[in-house]
């Protein structure tokens, strides 16, 4: 069976929207500021798709088809990773908050609790250690 109009449009337009949408939109390449700080953009990623088409009933022998596809895609500018001096940072540039920018914001704080806990285990075991 042949190929249907509408999957030609369908997959052109999907084609489309991946070449414009992967994960070096959303997080961003890291920007070095100088030997210790590196930046990293985070952006929030929608987009739309729709398609139709109609076969048209034939007056002639020829079979006729009319359709469309259409996509929208939107980049927003979220927030920033600073990294500098081994310590991770959220910067937000939008004052919406959600569930998932409440935990990209806890994130570096989470981070530095368990490293900070980490550390404070090996020096006791160390302590400890030294005792016996």
């Amino acid at each position: 069976m042949a190929e249907h109009p509408i999957q030609g449009l369908m997959g052109v337009t999907i084609d489309k929207i991946r070449e414009m949408v992967d994960t070096s939109t959303i997080i961003g390449d890291p920007i070095r500021v100088d030997a210790a700080t590196t930046i990293i953009p985070v952006s929030r990623v929608t987009f739309g798709f729709a398609s139709g088409g109609s076969d048209v009933a034939p007056k002639s022998e020829k079979q006729m088809f009319g359709g469309g596809t259409g996509a929208g895609v939107s980049v927003t500018p979220v927030a920033f990773l600073v990294i500098s001096g081994g310590n991770v940072r959220t910067v937000q540039l939008i004052e919406k908050v959600t569930a998932v920018d409440n935990a990209i914001a806890a994130l570096p704080d989470l981070v530095d609790k368990i490293t900070a806990m980490v550390k404070k285990d090996k020096v006791e075991e160390a302590a400890s250690e030294h005792k016996e």
